[in-house]
């Protein structure tokens, strides 16, 4: 009697472990995967070299060898005000440095940093990457052109 009373209960309890559906509730999920082949910046914001931007800088000539002083101040500006929003190789609040002059000029570059707001309301590049990145608008960090030069410099060596 015992066995069939120990046999009925563990088929109970086999039956109640098998047979589990796991509902998909409405909402969002988050994909933390990163894809190496996948582009930083979507087909919306076109890569463009000739743009120049709005802005003081017309024209900016980088020497063949990087400046390593000037490279190190804008490295310190650089870790001092644009971590917050920016990482080397990753997208954040803004896109990610490394590389940035495979896609935009060094004047581009210039001019977004020291007239974003400028920028956006002018340069169709900026409009889009404003709205590639949730409208998360670039502030002015009130740098000189002789700072803006070293971030510029800096930003070679990534």
């Amino acid at each position: 009697m015992k066995k069939v009373i120990l046999f009925i209960a563990l088929g109970a309890f086999i039956a109640s472990c098998g047979g589990k559906k796991e509902e998909k509730k409405d909402g969002f999920e988050v994909s933390r995967t990163k894809s190496a082949d996948k582009k930083e910046e979507s087909a919306g914001v076109p890569v463009d070299l000739d743009n120049k931007g709005v802005g003081p800088i017309k024209s900016v000539d980088f020497a063949s060898d990087v400046d390593t002083e000037m490279a190190a101040r804008g490295e310190a500006k650089f870790n001092a005000i644009c971590v917050a929003c920016h990482m080397i190789e990753g997208r954040m609040i803004g896109p990610a440095m490394k590389g940035v002059y495979e896609r935009r000029s060094p004047e581009w570059v210039m001019n977004m940093i020291l007239n974003p707001d400028g920028m956006l309301k002018e340069d169709p590049i900026a409009k889009a990457l404003l709205k590639e990145y949730n409208n998360a608008i670039m502030l002015n960090q009130n740098l000189t052109e002789d700072e803006a030069r070293d971030v510029a410099e800096y930003l070679r060596t990534l």
